[in-house]
């Protein structure tokens, strides 16, 4: 694995663009797990490994949008008129039975058109008077799929790379496919580092605190599809770190570690990494956040986020988590954000692109703009609780209010 220039950056003093930091690890993104082959009530989340064809037309047959009467739209007058009413089709039933001239056939939602006919009127448009029915002026193919309008046999269904969702899963059912390939899940091994960290029910000794990273990041990567495998925290030894890194790269595909890895720290982390692999410390322009190591150990690629819980929780968004899904496989790996007004105003430049916890809320004239959480801190969550998404501000800028912000939902990022 390549460290190329990064590795110089926080040697010589420099911010590395966030940007130029996702790039760098797209491109050491390894190859996407093995292939398997899973049912569609399995391929939730997962990865399409393959291309996708129709294997047949969508819809596969004309067939009517609404409830009400199939009809020739030649047969009708011009200014409507009456058409003798001889069948009834429901969904699920079907009639080989040519529609002859003057006639029209009470239909369903659903189901097909009979031989012959063109258009279809809603019920409550037409008026039914013994064997007769009253039908509006109409429009050749009013209310009617057509077969393959949707998809054609052999078109491009959905492409490998993507990841599914209800609807692609609906769209593959809909076309009768059954059993799709996939990548395996992604097996991430998720370590902690620091004496100080106990679990939740734990008591806590003087100079102590709770693991939140762990259950946070563990809770990330469950939502992104990936399989954790979850090594609880290592103790600041050499030793006992460089066991515990052996045991996960044994068997896992990744390696994803918080805390060890700012400046001034215990380097029992990165000695034991560099015992089995390799090491670059970066100094990220980004905020919170900064602190963010990459290597490999016994092969295996690992990134290390830092202890602060705000800025494992957002390095991890927004420069973790494109990595994460291209060694899953998945092709387009970047959000896009939202574009919107901002509800605040940001007077101080910095240096590092700031990515600030915001929610969605009316203004003045009832158009949604972007609110900050009061509390900004690296090291506490209750803002990213009380927010929706993250409001970025790029390096140097300073914002006024009702200026546009790029903007970044939650929802897009952790699932």
């Amino acid at each position: 694995m390549s460290s190329g220039a990064c590795g110089s950056v926080c040697e010589s003093g420099a911010l590395m663009p966030v940007d130029e930091a996702i790039h760098y690890l797209l491109d050491q993104a390894p190859l996407p797990p093995p292939v398997q082959q899973v049912a569609l009530d399995q391929a939730l989340g997962r990865v399409l490994a393959t291309d996708i064809r129709s294997p047949m037309n969508l819809p596969p047959w004309d067939n009517s949008a609404m409830d009400g009467y199939a009809l020739r739209a030649a047969d009708l007058p011009a200014v409507g008129g009456s058409l003798t009413l001889v069948g009834r089709i429901a969904a699920g039933q079907a009639s080989n039975k040519p529609l002859q001239p003057g006639q029209a056939v009470r239909i369903f939602t659903g189901a097909p058109l009979p031989p012959g006919a063109d258009t279809v009127v809603p019920q409550e448009s037409c008026r039914v008077e013994g064997e007769r029915v009253w039908l509006p002026p109409v429009n050749d193919g009013d209310h009617v799929r057509k077969e393959g309008e949707e998809v054609r046999r052999g078109d491009l269904l959905l492409r490998a790379g993507k990841r599914l969702r209800a609807q692609e899963l609906g769209l593959l059912a809909g076309a009768g496919i059954a059993r799709v390939e996939v990548y395996r899940p992604l097996q991430v091994g998720l370590l902690s580092s620091g004496d100080e960290l106990r679990e939740p029910g734990e008591a806590l000794a003087p100079g102590q605190i709770y693991n939140s990273n762990r259950h946070s990041l563990a809770a990330l990567l469950r939502g992104w599809g990936m399989d954790v495998h979850d090594y609880g925290a290592m103790p600041d030894k050499l030793l006992a770190s460089r066991q515990a890194l052996g045991l996960a790269a044994a068997e896992c595909d990744l390696l994803l570690t918080s805390g060890g890895v700012s400046v001034g720290e215990e380097d029992h982390l990165k000695q034991a990494i560099e015992a089995l692999g390799s090491v670059d410390l970066w100094r990220l322009a980004i905020q919170p956040g900064k602190p963010l190591a990459f290597g490999e150990v016994a092969g295996k690629p690992w990134i290390g986020l830092p202890g602060n819980p705000s800025a494992a929780l957002i390095t991890a968004l927004i420069v973790v988590r494109p990595f994460l899904f291209r060694a899953q496989g998945v092709d387009e790996v970047l959000p896009v954000p939202l574009q919107l007004p901002a509800g605040f105003d940001w007077p101080k430049p910095n240096r590092r692109r700031q990515y600030l916890r915001a929610k969605l809320a009316p203004g003045a004239d009832g158009s949604l703009c972007v609110e900050l959480h009061p509390q900004q801190s690296s090291a506490m969550l209750a803002a990213a609780c009380w927010a929706d998404g993250l409001a970025v501000v790029e390096c140097q800028a300073h914002v006024r209010m009702h200026d546009k912000v790029m903007y970044l939902p939650f929802a897009s990022l952790m699932q």
